[in-house]
């Protein structure tokens, strides 16, 4: 099975570090990681929007939610897929 998570950043500048350290710490379950927010020449959005695949024991994935979901300023959705 694999899981698609989608995380929502609502303050880049103040809670991305946080939800880097459980990133790193979680990083042997992220087989692909997408990173999206809006930029041009005269803003950068403080919004931003991860796409994780994850893999392994969906024990693990629980763990890796649960730190996720502990951190002020983020929201986590998922997909499930048997492939």
């Amino acid at each position: 099975m694999t899981r698609i998570m989608g995380i929502m950043i609502t303050d880049r500048l103040k809670d991305a570090t946080e939800l880097q350290k459980v990133l790193t710490e979680y990083g042997c379950l992220i087989k692909t990681r997408l990173g999206l927010h809006e930029v041009s020449n005269n803003t950068c959005s403080k919004k931003g929007l991860l796409v994780l695949e994850v893999i392994g024991k969906k024990s693990e994935w629980e763990k890796f939610e649960f730190a996720v979901k502990s951190l002020d300023g983020v929201e986590l959705k998922y997909m499930d897929f048997d492939l």
